[in-house]
């Protein structure tokens, strides 16, 4: 009856790299180092970055451009349908319209300087999940 005890199994501790020994990120990436020097690669992310603004503007002034451009066909319309016509035209159909291309604009403009950041930052400096803007209504 001498069964001979066994100790209990030894408990091991898992944990992880104390904070203070975690690697910190470098304080400059290189695309970021690559603008704040104003190396030609630099000057080209800048480039690109302006290139797509310069798309993203043109492309809302064309429409714009589109939008006010039909109007005078509008007053082309004999006199007798046109009278009220004109005004919804004007008072009304217009805004909503020029409401979408504003919003358009901004939103392509907010996703262009989201991807250049993206470009520019280091992953482990990332934020977690999108960001959005917080707007006041």
């Amino acid at each position: 009856m001498a069964e001979e005890q066994q100790p209990p199994p030894r408990r091991e501790t898992v944990t992880g790299v104390p904070r203070g020994a975690r690697r910190r990120p470098p304080a400059h990436t290189p695309a970021r180092s690559e603008i704040s020097e104003q190396t030609t690669l630099g000057a080209t992310y800048v480039r690109a970055l302006m290139r797509s603004q310069l798309r993203a503007a043109l492309g809302a002034l064309a429409a714009l451009a589109l939008l006010v451009g039909t109007l005078p066909l509008v007053f082309l319309l004999p006199d007798t349908a046109s009278g009220p016509l004109v005004w919804v035209a004007l008072g009304l159909l217009v805004y909503p319209v020029l409401w979408l291309i504003a919003r358009w604009y901004v939103t392509r403009v907010e996703r262009n300087e989201a991807d250049f950041t993206g470009l520019v930052t280091d992953p482990a400096e990332a934020p977690a999940g999108p960001r959005r803007r917080a707007h006041i209504r």
